[in-house]
């Protein structure tokens, strides 16, 4: 038997041999808040490298860089219809007309680091087809999040089946042709378009959660180290994701949120959202550090009906499957459908009921593709004026639905976020120090609460896929 062959079977053998132990949430329920949240402490394997993977990686399959590895998304962001108040500033926006003549400036933040990479550009909401005359990718100047300018010397042009340009029909992607540029993991990316003839419609796609100031001029200046004069705004338009061309090891944590996840009360160009705060814990342990953190959330998204940007259950197949590398999904996301449903008896009843089969959706749906579910709970909003009630309606069905979380053994791991924000005092509420003063977001020491309260060994690459069959 091949060396292949025999990696193979005996990947194989172990999958079928410790399957059950695999699986965390027992089939009767019990709750894995306290275990959960002790983020370092020893915990039963949860990752998946499945036999495939190793096979591919044994056997010394080329990518295009003539190595063993594969596509993994080192970022993304969460295409959005942009509303009329996160459209660019006058002069780039004109009636029927964005961004014409105009250079647009953006800066990410990597998970993975790697020396080819390639961008995705998305005109999933667009109007009109998306004409993109030229793009550049740079290393910022200093490596600062938010920079308008670039290194000299790391500039590199951008190529779409060969070409310097591209038209992104309506609906659709783009993703370039591959690159050679060294990214560090944990770094920043600077991505610079030109569109000569804009994009005419005044319905774009756009991330307005940016946390990160991006840079707008007049004219072609891609190849510009300074944008001195830009206009400046904090949102991120057309660019979706940046995959890097990894090693076998290398895979993708996704995360499925709303505001909480996308950084509302974080600090603008600091990167210290929740998802950036885990993702520098995981690399500072050897065991994970070629685990990519996926940020797909958005401010106001719901999971049963659409708010900010489609609603989770619909965006799922496009913002989880069909992202790179994929190799885990963290689902933490339902506080805006508590809030937005009617504070009565009966529409809190149900919404807890509609909030819990669509977690089973999400969980049936991965599974399907071999992905474990982790479940978070739901962070307590005593006190907000939008979504707090009298009658404490809504934090009931915040409690049910973090109950079934917790107990149900639908979820292959729990996070308990509940525990580590609320305030040990008043259980409704958040940690005063934890509080942006919403009652509802959280600041970035909250932040770096929910992140440490993720048990690092979630993600340990190189075990033996769970058990995911019917149950």
């Amino acid at each position: 038997m091949g060396r292949t062959s025999a990696l193979v079977v005996s990947l194989a053998t172990a999958a079928v041999l410790t399957a059950s132990g695999l699986v965390t949430s027992p089939a009767g329920g019990r709750d894995h808040g306290s275990a959960a949240l002790q983020a370092d402490a020893p915990e039963a394997p949860y990752a998946l490298a499945t036999a495939r993977e190793e096979e591919a990686g044994a056997a010394g399959v080329s990518g295009i860089s003539g190595t063993a590895g594969h596509w993994v998304n080192t970022w993304t962001s969460m295409p959005q219809l942009t509303e009329p108040g996160n459209m660019p500033p006058e002069p780039f926006t004109r009636p029927g007309l964005v961004f014409a003549d105009s250079t647009v400036r953006q800066t990410v933040h990597v998970s993975t680091g790697g020396k080819r990479l390639r961008l995705r550009f998305s005109n999933a909401f667009g109007g009109a087809a998306l004409p993109l005359t030229a793009v550049r990718v740079a290393l910022p100047a200093g490596g600062r999040a938010g920079s308008g300018s670039v290194r000299p010397g790391t500039t590199r042009k951008v190529t779409f089946g060969g070409h310097l340009s591209t038209v992104v029909p309506v609906g659709a992607q783009a993703v370039s042709d591959p690159l050679d540029l060294e990214l560090r993991p944990g770094s920043d990316l600077t991505v610079t378009l030109y569109l000569a003839d804009g994009q005419a419609s005044d319905a774009i796609t756009s991330h307005p959660g940016s946390r990160t100031t991006s840079h707008m001029a007049r004219g072609n200046h891609v190849d510009d180290v300074d944008l001195e004069g830009a206009a400046t705004t904090a949102h991120w338009y057309f660019l979706s994701g940046v995959e890097v061309w990894s090693k076998p090891a290398t895979a993708a944590a996704v995360v499925v949120g709303d505001s909480l996840t996308d950084g509302r009360g974080s600090t603008t160009d600091g990167n210290d959202r929740w998802p950036d705060q885990l993702l520098a814990r995981l690399r500072s342990r050897p065991e994970t550090s070629q685990v990519a953190v996926l940020n797909q959330a958005a401010g106001g998204n719901r999971v049963l009906n659409d708010g900010l940007g489609p609603n989770a259950l619909a965006r799922f197949d496009r913002d989880v499957l069909a992202q790179s590398g994929v190799r885990w999904l963290i689902l933490f996301e339902g506080v805006n459908d508590i809030g937005n449903a009617g504070a009565t008896v009966t529409a809190q009843k149900q919404m807890a009921e509609d909030l819990i089969a669509a977690y089973g959706q999400f969980v049936v749906r991965a599974h399907a593709q071999g992905i474990p579910v982790y479940g978070a709970t739901l962070t307590p909003f005593g006190g907000n004026a939008g979504y707090d009630d009298p009658d404490g309606y809504r934090e009931a069905a915040r409690q049910t639905v973090n109950r079934w979380i917790r107990t149900s053994g639908r979820f292959d791991a729990v996070i308990d976020f509940d525990r580590a924000a609320r305030d040990p005092d008043q259980p409704g509420r958040l940690r005063e120090s934890f509080d942006v003063g919403d009652h509802l977001h959280l600041n970035p020491a909250g932040y770096k609460a929910l992140a440490d309260a993720v048990p690092a060994g979630l993600f340990t690459p190189r075990q033996p896929a769970p058990d995911f069959g019917p149950r």
